[in-house]
């Protein structure tokens, strides 16, 4: 029992309660998924994490402790639009439910024809995907209907709080300083829904390292603009950034970090990113300091 607990904790799940052990069980690849369907769920359904904190679900490559998670699931579900890159071929034979296919594409962005899949950066597009996740919620524990479906209406309600919030936050940074300059393309809703320039050293896909062009390029523009702040990412190794720093100073332009961001992962518990609303909080506060502005009180009712 020792054993099963620490891996819990590693896995940054809480412990399962002896009515979710009897439970039936979805077992969702990325975090910003199993958070609000834990809570959608109640006690009614076991949810779980395959891809865990700080993990990049990019790159993430199916280890053998990780065959036999997927395979003893009652549902998984994953987002698709190719996120999860490298465990697709598995996703697909194992019959995973791929929310992505589910939602209307309208307001998609696409990248050289292909859809960016972060839209849990976005939460009223975010948002989107809770219906489907109740009805898979509801298949798995019909007699729980009516709380799945309460469940989903809270959370709807929730992301336009947290929508509303990060709104008037951000609505506080001074015009010549809202642009987000990140090391990897993963901010695109958000830059789209709250109104700021996105800029990134790397695509929407970390599968390939950023060349020289492309941080010198993004040196530029840092440089041209008076862009303050560049941002690092908790999933992806600071490197980039550090040399995006260089090529800006080496331009005559003071370049700083302003703060890790959350882009593909949720956080460790305890950091206040463990959860999705939790991630975007987090991610306003740091982007709104860095640049200039006055992040507002998190209404209650927002955070879980």
């Amino acid at each position: 029992m020792r054993k099963i607990l620490a891996v819990v904790a590693a896995l940054g799940l809480a412990p399962l309660s002896a009515q979710a052990q009897s439970a039936p069980s979805l077992l969702a690849t990325i975090g910003m998924i199993s958070d609000p369907a834990q809570r959608i769920a109640g006690g009614c359904v076991a949810v779980e994490t395959l891809i865990g904190p700080g993990l990049d679900p990019h790159l993430y490559q199916a280890r053998p402790s990780d065959i036999q998670r997927l395979r003893s699931a009652d549902r998984i579900v994953a987002l698709g639009l190719s996120l999860e890159g490298r465990l697709a071929d598995i996703l697909a034979r194992i019959g995973a439910q791929v929310l992505g296919e589910e939602i209307s594409h309208e307001g998609l962005l696409l990248h050289s024809g292909v859809p960016d899949p972060h839209i849990w950066m976005d939460p009223l597009l975010w948002s989107r995907i809770f219906a489907p996740l109740a009805e898979t919620l509801t298949a798995l524990a019909p007699e729980c209907a009516e709380e799945i479906a309460a469940g989903a209406e809270a959370e709807m309600a929730r992301a336009e709080a947290l929508d509303a919030w990060a709104r008037a936050s951000l609505a506080t940074i001074p015009e010549a300083q809202r642009v987000l300059l990140t090391a990897h393309d993963a901010f695109t809703y958000f830059a789209r829904s709250y109104d700021l320039q996105n800029e990134a050293i790397q695509g929407i896909s970390t599968d390939s390292e950023p060349s020289i062009a492309d941080i010198d390029e993004a040196a530029q523009i840092a440089a041209a603009r008076g862009i303050p702040a560049a941002f690092i990412e908790t999933t992806l190794n600071p490197r980039a950034v550090q040399a995006l720093i260089e090529a800006a100073a080496a331009r005559g332009h003071e370049l700083v970090i302003g703060g890790s961001l959350y882009s593909d992962a949720l956080g460790e518990v305890g950091s206040g990113a463990e959860s999705w609303p939790g991630m975007i909080v987090s991610n306003v506060r740091v982007i709104v300091t860095a640049l200039g502005g006055e992040p507002l009180e998190v209404p209650e009712g927002v955070l879980p």
